[in-house]
């Protein structure tokens, strides 16, 4: 009797196993297939946009040419007192730090749409990025909050994400350009633009995290004969108050990047002026080229300067990160190099 029950228990075992074998050349399968279905479309999509390698190879000696010409990067028209006395190159940058009202200067005597100066080009672009969010806030705060089930019941919260999804259907640049009729080109024109984009990508995005958020809040405020916005309020809204302002910094790092490429229809700002020296080589201006590419690092600083201020905030905002400290320690410490680098020491217990 053992042995026969030793037997069924191996076959049992045997099966199994070869089960498991079956499942996972199955799997492997459909990964190979997989693979070999993303390779022919990588495939048909190069033939369909006529991407070769010989195409590359012929243009290549014309690219690198081209792109010498914006070596070295020329600064003179970092800010205005550059510009007026033809300080330029990496002069610029070192004179400017030696005189730093001439940068205050510059982006107090800036015209709206002008694009002719770095520095205010540059405050311009960021600022565009800023209002947008800001401007945005309130409505995505309202549909995002519409558009979770736990407020609207199924399927009328569906009206909410659809409002939300048609927006984010649509590009800022062509938002952009559906405002032009309105404000003319302009920073204003970038500013809707941004703002109708942020209702869209923050609401959705505080839809999903109100969807996850725990019972046990909300029916704590509840059995207190709080009323239905107060519930959402101190129940539901509460639980995700640090995520959503992180997401609402986040996407104010994207807003800055899409101020950027708004600039190149001319909303001004920093990519306009990139977008006019760019034109004014292609037209035989040599001098152009270096001066493009001054913006291009100008761009790069900017961008690289709104990412890593926003992502200390957020750290900041983590549980635990700031506990025991108080809003001066906080503001204090965004000056510590160490932990901007990522070499703060452990702290000793």
């Amino acid at each position: 009797m053992a042995s026969e029950d030793s037997s069924r228990g191996d076959n049992r075992i045997r099966k199994k196993l070869e089960q498991l074998d079956r499942a996972s050349r199955n799997r492997q399968l459909l990964y190979l297939a997989g693979i070999l279905v993303l390779l022919t479309l990588t495939a048909g999509g190069l033939w369909f946009v006529e991407l070769t390698v010989g195409l590359l190879y012929r243009n290549l000696p014309g690219w690198t040419e081209f792109l010498s010409g914006f070596v070295p990067p020329d600064f003179v028209d970092l800010t205005q007192q550059t510009k007026d006395q033809e300080i330029g190159g990496l002069e610029a940058i070192v004179q400017t730090l030696l005189h730093p009202q001439w940068f205050v200067s510059s982006v107090l005597s800036a015209e709206l749409g002008e694009a002719s100066v770095l520095v205010s080009s540059a405050v311009l672009t960021v600022i565009m990025g800023f209002l947008g969010t800001v401007l945005g806030f309130p409505l995505a705060l309202i549909l995002g909050i519409l558009g979770s089930e736990r407020v609207v019941p199924f399927p009328f919260n569906f009206v909410f994400r659809g409002i939300m999804s048609t927006i984010r259907a649509v590009p800022a640049l062509i938002w952009a350009l559906i405002f032009v009729p309105l404000t003319g080109f302009g920073p204003v024109t970038g500013v809707l633009a941004i703002g109708t984009d942020t209702i869209g990508n923050l609401g959705r995005l505080l839809t999903d995290e109100l969807e996850e958020v725990e019972d046990g809040p909300i029916e704590a405020v509840g059995s207190t004969g709080a009323s239905s916005l107060q519930t959402i309020i101190f129940g539901m809204l509460s639980q995700v108050y640090n995520g959503y302002v992180a997401w609402t910094l986040y996407v104010f790092e994207i807003n800055t990047r899409i101020a950027i490429g708004l600039g190149v229809i001319g909303v001004g700002g920093i990519g306009q002026y990139i977008q006019a020296k760019i034109s004014l080589g292609a037209f035989g201006s040599p001098s152009a080229y270096p001066q493009a590419a001054a913006g291009i690092l100008v761009v790069v600083f900017i961008v690289l300067t709104v990412e890593m201020t926003s992502s200390r905030v957020r750290s900041y905002m983590r549980p635990g990160e700031d506990q025991g400290r108080g809003i001066l320690d906080i503001i204090r410490d965004l000056g510590d190099m160490d932990k901007w680098m990522g070499s703060e020491k452990p702290k000793k217990d």
